[in-house]
This record gives structure tokens, sequence and C-alpha cells, in this order.
């Protein structure tokens, strides 16, 4: 039955379940109680014809009958349908008769005998079926040498039974119709609600989620995400699956948005200096136009120089977003701080650069000094790029045995509150104009973005607070004897950079001149 029903519906499948339990179950009971009715009817009848059966013998012990009289005339209390016989030696039929409903005697005929041989003279009950007169439960007895067969008839007895049948039937039949009703009831009811979360999912199937279109998508409703029930469990679990389905479709169509803005900035950041160079080439190469090779050239160079700046920076974040692992040496940050201070106050001569080194202990770190080196100059010239001149950007380094620490902070304008949390984004800058006056002005909008995929390369973490008049870049890295910090084996090599000044232990110094490196 499970073949037909495998492709039907959980409610009909529930039903025809619930129906063969409760026919089994009818059909155990009413086995039950016709049998054992029968074996209560059985047994009377049997101490009837156990109680016929010694009146008989009781008859033919005290009576001074022949062998051809059964016994049972002289018998008192014998009813109606009442069956006697005698019985020779060798078990054979000698004269039978049946009490008739008068009272009297009726012989029974050589074909009637004939179904009574073979009765063992144990006292145990034996059924006949008697031609003419139906089944009897008869039962042999010897009578002080006499064998005496007594018998009643069944009738009764398969009468009853076949009563109690028809009536079991019909109570059952009815019983059966109503539970399967009531059963049809509960059990659409109970479904319903996993109707309601399927009709859901169908409608959420259907929905064009190829296109990106997630808004709006149909939700369990909340009475059938009761986590009390397996439906509720399931309704919940779906809403939950339709919101992880909406947040990543959002969020996948705000990566391609920002996969297309990228695109395009960085196309444009590219043709910009291409067509730069590009036009100083065809001028140079009519000679005709009031123009000096030199400058010529020196356009070409820092335009060139701006397109190579532009297309490494791309470069490295394709490598560090593949996961390609950096080398991997120890690095004394406090050295770092010192030279990336030193090389913004020569390019920056109009900001005030000052370095802080508080430290009790070295601040070492293992990882790459190239790209450390890169993100520290970024976050120094991210502050020369966008505060006035005269604005004071402090460099300090901590070191604890949990983390050590670089922070820049200036007292410039601030970052405008709507940019801090795309701050790091590639291509964020604060004037979204992409036209530039010249290769100096401005910045591509990678140099943030290309400081926090470092830090994170490092297992690291880099954050910024900002308000006018003062803005924090703090970049926080594990120390060198940290064992949990993730990457590549880390393999102690001496420093290229010279060792680091001699510094005071807590120092704010306007770095009057540079230092002198034994």
């Amino acid at each position: 039955m499970s073949v037909p029903l495998r492709g039907r519906s959980l409610r009909t499948r529930l039903l025809v379940f619930l129906g063969v339990v409760l026919v089994g179950v009818c059909l155990a009971m009413a086995l039950t109680m016709v049998l054992a009715q029968r074996a209560y009817l059985l047994g009377r009848l049997d101490q009837r014809v156990a109680t016929a059966a010694e009146r008989g013998a009781d008859a033919v012990r005290s009576g001074p009958g022949s062998d051809a009289d059964p016994g049972f005339r002289t018998a008192p209390g014998q009813e109606a349908g009442t069956l006697a016989a005698r019985l020779d030696d060798d078990g054979d039929i000698m004269t039978a008769e049946v009490v008739t409903r008068d009272g009297g005697a009726r012989a029974l005929t050589a074909r009637q005998r004939a179904s009574l041989a073979g009765v063992e003279a144990d006292g145990s009950p034996h059924n006949r079926t008697i031609p003419g007169l139906g089944t009897y439960r008869v039962s042999a007895l010897d009578a002080d040498g006499s064998l005496v067969l007594t018998g009643l008839p069944m009738g009764e007895v398969q009468d009853m039974l076949r009563h109690l049948i028809a009536v079991e039937a019909g109570v059952a039949g009815a019983g059966l119709a109503l539970a399967g009703g009531v059963c049809a009831v509960v059990v659409r009811r109970q479904l319903r609600p996993l109707g309601r979360v399927a009709a859901t999912a169908v409608e959420v199937s259907r929905a064009p989620l190829g296109r990106g279109e997630v808004s709006g998508l149909t939700r369990v409703p909340e009475r059938d995400t009761v986590p009390g029930s397996e439906t509720g469990q399931v309704g919940a679990a779906l809403n939950r699956m339709i919101d992880h389905v909406e947040s990543s479709i959002a969020e996948r169509r705000r990566g391609e948005e920002r996969m297309r803005r990228f695109l395009a900035d960085a196309s444009h950041e590219l043709r910009t200096p291409l067509a730069s160079i590009a036009g100083y080439a065809e001028l140079m190469n009519r000679g005709t136009d009031p123009i000096e090779p030199v400058l010529a050239w020196r356009r070409v160079s820092a335009e060139s120089a701006r397109m190579t700046g532009l297309v490494e920076d791309l470069l490295l974040l394709a490598r560090l977003d593949e996961g390609r692992p950096l080398r991997s040496a120890e690095v004394d940050l406090a050295v770092l701080a010192a030279e990336a201070v030193w090389d913004a106050r020569a390019v920056g001569g109009g900001h005030d650069w000052q370095l802080e080194l508080p430290l009790d202990a070295p601040a070492l770190v293992v990882g790459d000094e190239t790209r450390l080196r890169q993100a520290l100059a970024n976050l120094l010239a991210n502050a020369r790029t966008h505060t006035p001149g005269g604005t004071t950007v402090v460099t300090s380094v901590e070191a604890t045995d949990a983390r050590c620490v670089l922070r820049v902070r200036d007292d410039g304008p601030g970052i405008p509150p709507a940019l801090l949390p795309t701050v790091f984004e590639r291509f964020t800058r604060a004037d979204s104009s992409r036209s530039r006056p010249d290769a100096g002005s401005g910045g591509s909008g990678l140099g943030l973005a290309v400081a926090a995929a470092i830090t994170a390369a490092h297992g690291g973490r880099i954050e910024v607070d900002s308000v006018p008049g003062r803005t924090r870049f703090t970049l926080e890295l594990p120390p060198a004897g940290d064992t949990s910090r993730p990457g590549p084996a880390r393999a102690r090599a001496p420093s290229p950079a010279p060792s680091p000044p001699p510094f005071p232990t807590a120092r704010t110094s306007p770095l009057p001149g540079p230092p002198a490196y034994p």
C-alpha cells in the first residue's frame, strides 16, 4: 500500500493510515469478543450436555429398559431437541431418538445415526452435524456397562453468535464512519498551518530571485512559527532561511554595486593619467606647439608614477583578497614609525609632525615590513592630504603583552560623519567627483583600503574615530610572542632598518632634526 500512496498528500496518507489502524482495532476487538462469547456459550452448553448425559445415564442404571431404550424417556427435565442413543460395545448405534417439541420422541434415520458414529465414550463433548437436525454437541458415557450418548442442539449458540457478529459489524461500521469523519476534520485542521507554510514556500520559490528582486518576500505568519510544534519549527526555520536569502542577495547586490563602482573608479583613475600621457606625447610629436620638452616629460613622468602607484595598489589588494601569504619576519614598530614620520616630514613640510614612543618594552611584531611600512605611510599621507597646512600630526607606538598599537592622530577638520562607515572601502573619497586638477591633488581612494587589507592580513585590526578637531586612526597588531596569531609560521630575521634612535620612554618631539643612527 505504500507504493500507491507514495505520491499522495500527507493528509491522504494520514487518513488512510488511521483508517487501516481503526479497522484493524475494530476487527481485533470484534474477533476477541466473538471468540470469548463463543467460549462462554459453549461452556454453558457443555454443562447442559453433561447434565443431560448424567440424567440419561442415571435413567439407564435405574430403569429396567432394554438395550433398545435410549434411557431419556424416563429421565425427567429433558429439553426439546435432546438427542439420546444407545451404543454397543463396538461403538455402533443400536437405537437413537430425539425429543420433539410436543415432548414425544422420534427415532433417527439410518443416515442420521451414521453421523453419530465414532464418538468416544470418554465424557468429553464433540460436535456432530446431523442431517435434518443441524449441529449437535454430543457426549458419550458408560453407565455400568451400557454406553449412552446424549446431545443438545447448537442452533441457539450459533444464532446468538450470528446476532452478536451482526451487531458488532453495525456498531463498528458506524464507529469507523464517525471516527473517520472526526479524524478527517482533525487532520485537516492540524495540517492547515503546514499548508500555509507550504504555500509560503511555493510563493517564495516563484519570486524572481535570480534577478535580485528580494524586497517584500512573503513570510510565514507568526501564528505558524510557534516553536512548541513541529509545524511552528518548520515555519520559523523557513522565515530564517528567507531572511538569510534576502540578506545574502542584498549583500550580493551591494557587492555588485561596489564592484561596478570600483571598476568605474579604477577605469577613470587609469584613464586620466593615460589621457594626460597621450596628450603630452601628441604635443611633443607635433613639435609646433609652445611647450617645453622638459615640462612635457615632467608631466608624463608624474602621470606615469600616478598610474603605476594605482596599478600597484590594485594588484596588492587583489593579492591580499586571494589570501596570498606575506613575508614573515620580526619588525620593530618603533623604528618603522620613526622612519615613516621623517619621510612624511620630508614630503609635507607644511605640517607639524610629532612622534611619541611611551615604550616600556620593544614593540616587536611578526610580518612583512614593507607592507606594514606602506600601511603606516598611507595613514600619514591621508593626514597630509586631507588636513590644511599647520595641522599637527602625532604618531605614537604602544606595546603590551597582548598587542602592539600604532596610532596616527591629527587636529584637522575631521572626517565627515557620513563617510566614516565606508572610510576603509576602496575608492572612498571625501569628494565624490572624479576630476583631479593634477596628479598631486586628492587621492585615488585606495590608501586606507590598502592599510586595512594589510592590517587584516597580519591578523590585526584598524579603526578610526573622528570629530572636528581630532581624528585618530588606531592600528592594532599581535605581538611577536603571540602564538595565536593566524598566518604562516614566523621566522626571526634581522631587520634591514637601523636601530631606533634613543628616544626617552615618553616623549613628544617636534623632531628638530633627524636622529643619528650608529
